[in-house]
């Protein structure tokens, strides 16, 4: 019988501990977490490792080795995708019958599959938001060489991301990476393949009953390209101006800053005569607002839950009259003042509900609905109570939201089992009217 080879990223003992002599379809409720996923071409299931959770899904050893490596160049490149754990070969029964390879992959918190972020059926702006933050996804891929094969939103989980959502590949078996980039026919084949299987599960969910009325699965669908096409030409596009209009160069730099993105290096040329000149983006980075927001502060966010903390964080500043302090100083106390201590208020039982910085982005959102309707300036402290008791706590667990054990393709959507919402809460250390 051959021995067991585990290749992995780092040195964890309780790799060993899970069965591998045992079909992943039978391992024990003991080992299994149930949490719901999309639909796979391949048996997954979810399991402890370590007290983290996982997800085991049993492949050919060669396709579990290719993939493992192509989500190691991706984490590299930067790409938003999920982080790659452990390749495990030579799996046999106590018989000594061969059993499949397993890819290992960390399960990526507070995200969810397309289907559990809807509770009965899909709306049109959900739809919209989820197409558009794929749409981001795959011209982020693109950007890097990466050609897909296989687009979907079956393939992609979803972080909330202050009120729109940030898209994650979960899925790189049919990927390939090229480092002169790809062409043309390259890019619309993934679009192609995109808007087709973006209908199909449209059209699925329709089936199920589970689709707003009037909505247009093909429509939808449609979206990705418009998207898509969009975001490509604003990274990528050359433009032309005379050459008295030099602001054209930095406009360009901010229109891509409020896209979420910086600019690494850009050609520039002018005509011989000097009269006209032409820029284009050569090197484009994700993660604008991420990187600003982590200097300042240390937090560690999506895109547009940082542009939208940098926003309270600046108007915080006018706000305490010292746009000539240290941008630096005034973050932390920004941080110490008014972030952390929303964040410590919300109850214990409740914070797994949402991650911290959106459940900020929510109280913001809150803030503005109340002082809308009271008209008034409602005080942090009665914004946050109200939203703890008539928002947060009724929303789904999406930290350790809980489904029946997961399948393959051929299974059905999964329902969702809310959390008990009944029990009492503790509201920690920070006391509300502490608040500024």
């Amino acid at each position: 019988m051959d021995s067991l080879t585990i290749t992995a990223t780092g040195v964890d003992a309780g790799l060993l501990a899970l069965p591998w002599s045992t079909p992943l379809d039978e391992w024990s409720k003991d080992t299994i977490v149930s949490l719901p996923k999309g639909l796979s071409r391949h048996l997954v299931r979810f399991a402890d490792l370590s007290g983290k959770v996982v997800a085991v899904k049993e492949t050919t050893a060669a396709m579990a080795r290719r993939e493992y490596e192509m989500l190691g160049s991706l984490a590299r490149l930067d790409v938003p995708c999920v982080e790659r754990v452990a390749v495990v070969d030579g799996r046999h029964t106590p018989k000594g019958e061969p059993l499949p390879a397993a890819l290992v992959t960390a399960h990526l918190k507070f995200s969810l599959p397309y289907r559990a972020l809807f509770t009965q059926t899909l709306r049109p702006d959900t739809a919209g938001r989820l197409v558009d933050a794929l749409a981001v996804l795959l011209v982020r891929l693109h950007k890097v060489g990466f050609f897909w094969g296989d687009v979907s939103l079956s393939n992609t989980l979803f972080r909330r991301d202050a009120g729109a959502f940030a898209a994650y590949l979960v899925d790189a078996e049919t990927g390939e990476l090229h480092e002169s980039g790809l062409t043309p026919g390259q890019r619309a084949h993934d679009l192609d393949v995109a808007r087709t299987n973006i209908a199909g599960e449209i059209m699925d969910l329709e089936a199920g009953g589970r689709l707003e009325g009037g909505m247009d699965a093909v429509a939808i669908a449609d979206g990705i390209v418009s998207s898509y096409h969009s975001l490509w030409a604003a990274l990528t596009d050359q433009e032309s101006f005379a050459a008295s209009e030099a602001w054209h160069i930095t406009e360009r730099v901010q229109r891509l800053n409020e896209l979420g993105f910086d600019i690494g290096e850009m050609s520039i040329q002018t005509t011989p005569d000097g009269t006209s000149v032409s820029i284009q983006p050569k090197v484009v980075d994700a993660g604008h607002h991420q990187r600003r927001l982590l200097r300042l502060t240390g937090l560690d966010v999506e895109e547009n839950q940082a542009r939208r903390l940098l926003n309270d964080l600046d108007e915080f500043r006018a706000r305490i009259s010292r746009l000539g302090t240290d941008e630096e100083m005034v973050a932390h106390e920004w941080l110490t003042r008014v972030f952390e201590p929303v964040v410590k208020a919300i109850p214990f039982d409740l914070r797994t509900k949402l991650e911290p910085a959106e459940v900020f982005h929510q109280v913001l959102e809150h803030r503005w609905y109340l002082s809308q309707a009271q008209g008034r300036n409602v005080p942090l402290a009665e914004v946050l109570a109200s939203y703890i008791d008539n928002e947060l706590r009724h929303r789904r667990d999406e930290a350790t939201l809980m489904g029946p054990p997961t399948g393959t393709l051929e299974t059905t959507a999964l329902p969702i089992i809310e959390n008990d919402e009944d029990a009492e809460t503790d509201t920690g250390s920070i006391d509300w009217r502490d608040l500024v």
